[in-house]
């Protein structure tokens, strides 16, 4: 249960991430490849796993391999824990497999007791140090063991100062401190009903089972679900010899990259506090100074620093996050991690790293989260508009992009405001803790007055690609009140801010965004993704400028042209509307020849854009009443434009009404019910193909029956739609070949159940796996927030099923029909078109069970590129 790292003994290793977590198979690795690590042990993600299979009880065994690694570390150290003269202390940390900063708990300075206080005092010789460590302990142990919360501590502290008459923690001399660790465990014992431990093995024990709890708290559960982290056995526990960088003016702290994480830029990057501790860098408390000033404090510890951050990264061969002390000028190597890096940044490190030989295209590929290219695709702000902006004050540029909302002040406030009306919003913080992720998740943009680059609010934006300015100094928070002000101005939750988390500036008002321009490195790498995939990616698209963008980031076609959102506009909906209201056949068959044109336009338009490319086009697909009003008000108006009556329009829009028009009215139905609707859309697909052909447009169209359940429906539509092209060939006397493919979506279950037969009537299958999720689960998708929340908390689903695929429900479906459906014909084109076309997790399964193509929506083409790009090195590994 118990693995120890430190000269003497190292029993991990880099490749045990599963079962020692992140930070201690990397701490055994550190130590093996031998850099100064303090001395520890690791406590498996199994041993956490058996806590909760045993009624959240540590298992048996585990508190007796703690004493013997112990008595290691007292070996090791030539320190005993709770002694009196060398007391040992330890950290104790949290550390999953998946990188979760901040998410799990962290108690420093363990071991310190009443007695052994006085003995690090005479030790160190320095009492004021010790007695620091000692009040730190007993605020971190009563904030993270016994759940007194750390505003109690900070209450006591800010009545001492006041009592002082001092206003900086440091000025607070031995005297007061010692005074201060009385007053901590006086509010300890107050809150807690027992006094603070004075055993030090107990101590341990305690904090171990909480970093087990923190595993299952509501902040790391929301963590993991807004990251898409799953089917992990839980934290590992992290416990280590402390070194102290909190002991005067030679000792200190730090974060720092190997390379820069926003921007990517082969730079040693970070932060070092003088005489802190290193949770004073990531909380925020104190903004600390940038790395490279490091060597006017102690430039041979920089110097040793800047050889190692060399040797980490030559070694893992990737942009490494460390976290180290200085302790009397020797440095200790506490931390190094895979760093978390924007979109941007890790476009531009993978590129970096082929041309230094460090790794090849392939491995570059594999590297970049292919999510995180959304963050390469989002708006700046306009430089023309910005120049006129009225800026209000300059922060750190903690995570790019640009940002514009109104103010909210809490986490909480943040989720409501957006779950209920959909306004953007920026969340504005003094700094942002781990209890903060649900809001910082909810908001547009993020902005604290303190903190670092590398504070909580700056790693969890990059990890996200969310616009973030941190320790923006000369905003005054008042979060009760909902104010902020800035230089005596004064702005509230109804104000408008922006903010440019790309240089850190702070504006009032909204300022104008534009399109992002797409670097040299992004170009290389979709081109590498496209030697590499073998999946096809189209678009989604319903309009010619949603066509033409689609082309511009790489799309091969369009897999789902939505006819339907062509009827929408202003004179299209009155005869759409017209053509539901009449109640004959020739009447709705004149409405329909109104809307051909348009029709024929828009398709004229798509081929043109996507000339030489197929382009599938699917069929009306929903019920007519979303056509029409329900409110009074507007089926008044309808009537009045129609020159109908109002009853009318009500009798109409009652006959319409189902229980479930999802289930209903819709699809190839509406079809096989009115076919007058399938010989409109499809006349219009033929003359706009030969309208192309004629100006030497290469016209690829293909033709999707939607809902297809049952064999004979397709049959009959497709013999029907047939017909309408050999029609519109000879009104057109067009004699040459006119090759149109039909085919079909597969997104009823009993479609897929019965592909075989549906094959053979079929030119092509389209999964919708947006209806196929809802219908297997029996989910309604429009209604499924009100339950979905909780069984994602309560880790009932691993993900939303509606945006990434459920491989073993709704997958075993596809699988099995693209397996029916190519037994009868073996090059049957199968591709994806729901949202799920642009889900890396998705794009992988398509992969594996043979699909031709994915399909997303225009915006996630890039995104879909270089998914299929690794899911195709991926198999080729495995196969």
């Amino acid at each position: 249960m118990v693995y120890a790292f430190g000269k003497t003994r190292t029993d991990g290793s880099g490749e045990m991430k599963k079962l020692l977590g992140g930070k201690g198979a990397n701490l055994a690795e550190m130590t093996a490849i031998g850099l100064p690590v303090p001395a520890g042990f690791t406590i498996t993600t199994d041993t956490c796993a058996r806590y909760y299979a045993e009624g959240e009880r540590l298992p048996s065994g585990l508190m007796e391999e703690v004493h013997r690694h112990i008595d290691l570390l007292a070996e090791e150290t030539g320190k005993k824990f709770g002694d009196e003269s060398q007391p040992l202390l330890v950290s104790v940390r949290s550390g999953a497999a998946a990188s979760m900063p901040g998410m799990m708990d962290t108690i420093l300075n363990l071991g310190l007791t009443d007695r052994a206080v006085e003995g690090l005092a005479r030790a160190t010789g320095n009492a004021r140090f010790a007695y620091d460590a000692y009040r730190r302990l007993i605020n971190m142990f009563g904030d993270v063991v016994k759940g007194v919360s750390h505003e109690h501590f900070e209450e006591a502290f800010s009545s001492l100062k006041r009592t002082l008459r001092v206003r900086e923690d440091t000025d607070v001399t031995e005297e007061g401190l010692r005074e201060l660790c009385t007053v901590y465990k006086k509010v300890y014992r107050d809150h807690v009903g027992e006094d603070f431990p004075q055993d030090p093995i107990e101590q341990l024990r305690q904090a171990i089972e909480a970093v087990f709890k923190s595993w299952n708290s509501e902040r790391a559960i929301s963590y993991r679900y807004l990251s898409g982290i799953s089917g992990l056995n839980g934290t590992a526990v992290n416990v280590q010899s402390m070194v102290f960088g909190n002991m005067g003016e030679d000792s200190g702290t730090g974060v720092a990259f190997t390379r820069n994480p926003s921007t990517g830029e082969n730079r040693f990057y970070g932060e070092f506090l003088v005489n802190a501790q290193g949770e004073d860098v990531v909380a925020g408390i104190r903004t600390p100074r940038p790395i490279e000033q490091m060597s006017d404090w102690n430039a041979d510890v920089y110097a040793q620093l800047i050889k190692i951050k060399e040797k980490l990264q030559q070694h893992y061969r990737d942009m490494q996050d460390i976290e180290f002390t200085v302790e009397r000028g020797v440095l200790y190597m506490l931390q190094t991690r895979t760093g978390k890096r924007t979109g941007q940044a890790a476009v531009r490190i993978a590129c970096d790293m082929v041309d230094e030989g460090l790794i090849d295209e392939k491995e570059a590929l594999l590297r970049i989260p292919a999510d995180d290219l959304t963050q390469l695709l989002l708006p700046s702000f306009d430089p023309t508009a910005k120049n006129l902006a009225d800026v209000l004050t300059r922060g750190l540029p903690a995570s790019p992009g640009a940002a514009v909302g109104k103010p909210v002040f809490t986490a909480h406030e943040a989720v409501e405001r957006y779950l209920g009306t959909g306004e953007p919003v920026i969340l504005v913080r003094k700094e942002t803790s781990p209890e903060d992720v649900d809001g910082m998740h909810s908001a547009t943009g993020i902005l604290t007055s303190t903190g670092g680059m590398t504070s909580h609010a700056a790693v969890v934006a990059r990890g996200w690609g969310k616009c973030c300015v941190a320790g923006a100094g000369e905003i005054q928070i008042d979060a009760e009140a909902g104010v902020f002000t800035v230089k005596g101005r004064r702005f509230t939750r109804n104000d408008v801010i922006s903010i440019d988390g790309s240089t850190g500036e702070v504006m009032a008002g909204s300022v104008p965004k534009i399109e992002p321009k797409l670097s040299d490195d992004f170009l290389k790498v979709m081109e590498w993704a496209d030697r590499h995939r073998t999946l096809d990616v189209r678009a989604n698209a319903d309009t010619p400028e949603d066509a033409a963008k689609s082309r511009e980031f790489g799309a091969e076609g369009i897999g789902l042209c939505r006819t339907e959102h062509m009827f929408f506009d202003g004179s299209r909906i009155r005869t759409m509307r017209r053509m539901i209201l009449a109640s004959e056949k020739e009447d709705r068959v004149e409405a329909l020849a109104a809307l051909l044109p348009y029709q024929r336009e828009d398709f004229f338009g798509i081929f043109r854009a996507m000339d030489g490319l197929p382009v599938t086009i699917r069929l009306l697909d929903p019920p007519l009443h979303e056509f029409l009003p329900n409110d009074d008000e507007s089926q008044a108006e309808m009537a009045k434009e129609l020159g109908i009556s109002v009853q009318r329009v009500k009798s109409r829009v009652s006959q319409l009404h189902e229980q479930n028009p999802m289930l209903g009215h819709r699809g190839c139905r509406l079809a096989v019910t009115y076919p007058e609707i399938l010989e409109m859309q499809v006349r219009a697909i033929v003359e706009a193909t030969i309208d192309c052909l004629h100006e030497g447009i290469r016209a690829m169209p293909e033709i999707m029956i939607p809902l297809v359940g049952v064999r004979r429906e397709l049959e009959l539509l497709r013999k029907h739609a047939e017909k309408v092209i050999e029609q519109v060939k000879r009104d057109r006397e067009w004699t040459a070949a006119l090759p149109i493919a039909i085919g079909t979506m597969i997104e009823i279950p009993r479609a897929a159940l019965i592909a075989d037969s549906i094959a053979e009537v079929a030119d092509f299958f389209s999964f919708g796996t947006n209806d196929l999720t809802q219908l297997t689960f029996g989910y309604s998708r429009d209604d499924v927030n009100s339950f979905l929340p909780d069984y994602l908390h309560r880790e009932i689903l691993d993900k939303d099923p509606f945006q990434s695929l459920d491989q073993t429900g709704v997958g075993q479906l596809v699988e099995m029909g693209i397996r029916k459906g190519r037994s009868g014909d073996p090059k049957l084109k199968v591709g994806i078109c729901g949202e799920h076309g642009g889900d890396p997790a998705s794009i992988e399964f398509c992969q594996r069970v043979g699909m031709d193509y994915v399909s997303c929506s225009s915006f996630r083409v890039p995104i879909a590129r270089l998914a299929a790009a690794q899911a195709a090195l991926k198999q080729a590994k495995t196969d």
